[in-house]
């Protein structure tokens, strides 16, 4: 069978080898496609059996271009990209490959919140971590991991997730709260790491923000979708203390930047995965669990029905 690579951001030469590696060992046939074009996506996939795809948009054309295909896997924990309604319909498992790329996030977290407590650096006073206060939004992963470098800063930590029991936060030494408004006024700091569900798409925005402590600080590494951009800017353009950091673009960035100055951060692109580290495991957990699941059907982390 052949195992398809398609990625528009391509893995390191190292994460391809050890893919080839685990594709070949499986008597399976590997194509690696990486750069290419919507046109090259269809053409390639057309006699895939398997598909494995980091950020790049797969929809019910690629589906539909594709007969053979029983697998999708995401490199990565997010796989919105991936449309799972028409997956169902055309009898594809979609699995993601959680877990892979947490500490790269939870690492980057840390390394943009320290820059803007410094005010990125730019000469003037800043202030420390040790005793604030962080709400971790979602416990996931991701979360877990941001918990666990918070606790090496000497930060206080609260949890929002409805699908982790109390006693799973109180066991790793996190204060559970059960709502977003208490999330954010409790916390000096809200790290954001929901996905883009019909429910959280602009769910943060004026209401919550003005709800954060003075000095208060958001960090969005998971999508720009659950963000609220008019809302987010109304909240700071009133209270000239909030600031907001995130590896994902708003919309309207450029606004943003001149309105808010040191106020605000974005990484060039989505930059939370992105690691020799983060971009190895991920390929290589990809291609374990699309050559287990054409197999014997192995499908622990599929995500659609």
């Amino acid at each position: 069978m052949k195992i398809l690579v398609f990625t528009e951001k391509p893995f390191a030469p190292a994460a391809v080898k050890a893919i080839e590696n685990v594709v070949n060992a499986s008597g399976n046939e590997l194509e690696v496609v990486e750069g290419g074009t919507r046109a090259d996506l269809l053409e390639a996939v057309k006699t895939a059996n398997g598909l494995i795809v980091r950020s790049d948009k797969i929809d019910s054309e690629v589906m539909d271009a594709a007969p053979n295909l029983k697998v999708i896997v995401r490199a990565g924990a997010g796989y919105d990209n991936i449309d799972l309604d028409a997956a169902t319909k055309h009898g594809i498992c979609v699995m993601n490959t959680p877990g892979q790329n947490s500490n790269a996030v939870a690492e980057l977290v840390f390394g943009m919140i320290v820059m803007m407590c410094r005010n990125q650096y730019n000469g003037k006073s800043g202030s420390e971590l040790k005793g604030k206060s962080l709400g971790i939004y979602a416990f996931g992963q991701v979360g877990r991991n941001v918990a666990r470098i918070a606790k090496g800063f000497g930060m206080k930590l609260q949890a929002l997730d409805t699908f982790v029991p109390d006693a799973v936060m109180e066991g790793e030494g996190v204060t559970p709260v059960h709502t977003p408004a208490e999330l954010f006024e409790n916390n000096d700091f809200v790290s954001l790491h929901i996905p883009a569900t019909p429910e959280t798409r602009k769910s943060i925005g004026y209401d919550l923000m003005m709800r954060m402590p003075k000095g208060g600080v958001l960090i969005n590494t998971a999508r720009k979708e659950v963000i609220d951009e008019e809302g987010l800017k109304k909240a700071m353009l009133e209270r000239p203390d909030l600031r907001y950091i995130s590896d994902i673009k708003p919309d309207d960035a450029e606004a943003f930047e001149k309105e808010f100055g040191v106020r605000v951060f974005f990484t060039p692109k989505k930059m939370g995965a992105q690691t020799a580290e983060a971009n190895f495991n991920a390929g290589v957990a990809a291609a374990e669990q699309a050559v287990a699941y054409l197999k014997d059907g192995w499908n622990k982390f599929q995500v659609n029905k």
